[in-house]
């Protein structure tokens, strides 16, 4: 049996995760839960998975799970000593790291250390670490398995293949909820209608980042660390169907694809269970019925977040943390209505103008741009 434990529980992927291993009793086992403050759905979790250790973000909110589970052997504790215990616990074979932002760093690395494989969905982790996390991972044997659709389906595509052979990813992209639109017309979007995304059901920032293509240049960064390529040999074409997750270009000139419904249970439940696949319930593609699966270029000049991902992966050192950083705090700040939609691109290239790259940054400088970078922000925003 195979012991998880899961960074992010209440989340998007994180729930899903408790609906794989929900599915497949005997064979996965929760050993550890962590919310940041939606304890009551946490409380519900640990009363179906009675995990031996629960991690709260907010010190207060822990202690108040605390009085409400005392009943149950689950222990609780808070702040980041609370993930770190969390990802480091005995017994515990593989970490799902389902939290968003840079928190997800430090946790990462420790568990990596005490040998856990990592199911990776924070992209924050390779985006902003990539230089030390994918070293560390080969130095301590660690496999670092890509929960993310689009990383899931090139890992997936890459199976039995040298990849030295690979020529290209190519990284697909539904376009999110404004494709085609011009950038006039995205002056007056609301947060309600950058939430409407097409095709996947996701949480309100990663929404906000498909909207943007911010997500799809995080995913260009990301995949970079992860199978070792340049810039140049990665591609994101607009798959607007989301019925190809992504694909791979060998240097014979074959192309393998990935395809499937639009469902995270399946990149999470490969990953859970790699190398072997377990059979998933759920909706089936259907060939026949398919009317077309169509492609388009990216608009780069409208939805300006993934030109500016790769910008800052190209600069490299920290100019990826001042970019996400700077991203993370604008979104924020739209989905409280603080600032316009456009305003978004505005706050990430002035950041990145301002910021002075550190090379080859530690954790505790990669900690200090982002805080820097919030700071600036807040005094202009």
């Amino acid at each position: 049996m195979k012991q998880i434990a899961v960074l992010g529980s209440t989340g998007s992927i994180g729930t899903q995760t408790l609906d794989v291993v929900r599915a497949n009793p005997g064979e996965l086992k929760i050993t550890a839960l962590s919310a940041g403050r939606q304890i009551d759905l946490l409380e519900k979790q640990i009363r179906e998975f009675q995990p031996v250790l629960a991690a709260v973000w907010e010190e207060q909110a822990a202690k108040e799970l605390a009085v409400r589970i005392r009943d149950t052997k689950t222990r609780v504790v808070s702040g980041m000593e609370g993930l770190l215990e969390l990802a480091v616990l005995e017994g515990t074979d593989i970490l799902v790291t389902a939290i968003v932002g840079m928190i997800g760093i430090r946790p990462t690395i420790a568990a990596i250390k005490a040998g856990k494989d990592i199911a990776l969905a924070n992209k924050e982790t390779l985006v902003t670490a990539g230089h030390l996390i994918m070293p560390l991972a080969k130095e301590y044997g660690v496999q670092i398995l890509p929960v993310d659709s689009e990383h899931s389906a090139i890992f997936q595509c890459c199976q039995g293949d040298d990849r030295k052979q690979i020529e290209k990813l190519l990284i697909t992209a539904s376009g999110g909820p404004f494709r085609g639109r011009g950038r006039s017309d995205l002056a007056g979007v609301q947060v309600e209608d950058a939430l409407k995304h097409p095709n996947w059901a996701m949480g309100q920032k990663i929404t906000i980042d498909s909207a943007t293509l911010v997500n799809k240049g995080l995913e260009v960064l990301e995949a970079r660390w992860l199978f070792d390529v340049s810039f140049d040999q990665i591609q994101v074409v607009v798959q607007p169907q989301s019925i190809i997750h992504s694909m791979v270009e060998f240097s014979d000139g074959a192309v393998m694809a990935q395809l499937g419904t639009p469902d995270m249970r399946l990149p999470i439940q490969y990953a859970l269970f790699y190398p072997k696949r377990r059979p998933l319930k759920g909706e089936r593609l259907d060939f026949a019925a398919l009317k077309g699966i169509t492609f388009e270029e990216p608009d780069m000049e409208t939805f300006k977040g993934l030109p500016l991902a790769i910008a800052a992966g190209k600069t490299g050192g920290s100019m990826p943390t001042a970019f996400n950083a700077a991203n993370e705090r604008a979104v924020a700040k739209f989905l409280r209505k603080e600032i316009a939609f456009l305003d978004i691109y505005e706050i990430i290239e002035e950041a990145m103008r301002e910021h002075k790259v550190i090379e080859d940054p530690t954790v505790e400088q990669i900690l200090e741009t982002e805080a820097e970078t919030y700071e600036r922000i807040e005094g202009r925003w």
